[in-house]
């Protein structure tokens, strides 16, 4: 959105030492919001006084008269306090309302940083953080940002990854900086430096990341048997609540990927369009463009339907075994 802070803004403030007296956090990227909060924990507030000076509240469990009467105090033997409210959505409009006198006149020793699960802007108490150009959006990563986020994250655990490490990892492991963030502390325990991909491999290829890597990859080809045999592996190994709707998250980028390469090809384009498309993930370049072929345009509309509709269906408490399986069979068949 227009207006909104993104978290490298934040990032550079505390570098200062003077975030702003209050901050709206939202957006699906949540592991990358709660590397922002605990860089925030760790450096705002000095260890010896933190205990004084840094408070946690949930939305729907303190009212925020109390929440704002913490925010009114002084530090203690420090410069700043902080304060996070989580849940924020969880408070109902009236609630939330209460916290506008306060956002017009806040304390200037006092960051108070409100974080919501679902943000309606329509609400007042939103549109005020909004207005104060204090809203944060964290977005899930993109592409194109993948590789500088795993350089990044490496460095900062202590482990050098040069570019095809990154690629390669990215390719096989996709956008969820849980996941990616997982592989990295193993490849950590390791090693310090990892230079091409034979690293990463060797390490992923015996993680359970391999086995939705390789779903993904028999799905593309449109191999049933092998895809169902897959399935039953990656469910006999997960967490029965989370690892269907993976899956589903997977198989969505999935197939606009395997779209978006698909258009590429049929304008005429080559290597180098398909693999600046996939924001130069180029291990899996020459992976899509094989895939592809096996897709109509039509067939891959088709796909994003029937994962729209499988996704309702797991989320209203369907038998998630069976509804992976007919979405494999509807995809290959």
């Amino acid at each position: 959105m227009a207006g909104d802070l993104r978290p490298e803004n934040v990032i550079k403030a505390l570098g200062k030492g003077r975030l702003a007296p209050f901050y709206l956090f939202y957006g699906p990227g949540e592991f990358r919001m709660e590397k922002v909060l605990a860089k925030i924990r760790a450096s705002y507030i000095p260890e010896s006084v933190r205990d004084f000076n840094l408070e946690l509240f949930y939305g729907g469990e303190t009212t925020p008269g109390e929440i704002i009467l913490k925010a009114k105090s002084m530090p203690f033997m420090a410069k700043n306090r902080l304060i996070i409210v989580r849940r924020t959505d969880h408070f109902s409009k009236e609630e939330s309302e209460k916290f506008l006198t306060y956002l017009e006149n806040p304390s200037e020793s006092t960051c108070v940083i409100f974080i919501s699960a679902k943000t309606d802007f329509n609400k007042r108490f939103y549109r005020a953080i909004r207005a104060s150009a204090l809203a944060v959006k964290f977005d899930a990563l993109r592409e194109d940002e993948l590789v500088p986020w795993i350089q990044e994250t490496a460095k900062e655990l202590g482990l050098q990854m040069d570019e095809d490490a990154s690629d390669y990892l990215a390719s096989v492991v996709g956008n969820n900086p849980r996941e990616l963030h997982a592989e990295l502390e193993k490849l950590r325990l390791r090693y310090t430096k990892v230079k091409g991909i034979e690293q990463v491999k060797e390490l992923v290829i015996h993680s359970r990341i391999y086995t939705i890597f390789e779903l993904m990859e028999t799905i593309s080809v449109k191999n049933i048997a092998d895809s169902l045999k897959v399935l039953e592996r990656f469910l006999s190994e997960e967490d029965k609540r989370y690892a269907p709707l993976q899956v589903i998250g997977m198989l969505n980028r999935q197939i606009r990927l395997l779209w978006q390469t698909k258009e590429v090809l049929m304008k005429g384009g080559g290597f180098g369009e398909v693999a600046e498309g996939l924001g130069r993930n180029r291990f899996k370049t020459r992976d899509f463009m094989n895939q592809a072929r096996y897709w109509s345009k039509e067939e891959l509309e088709r796909g994003l339907k029937v994962l729209y509709e499988a996704d309702g269906w797991l989320k209203s408490g369907s038998r998630p075994k069976p509804v992976l399986e007919k979405v494999i069979i509807s995809l290959c068949g």
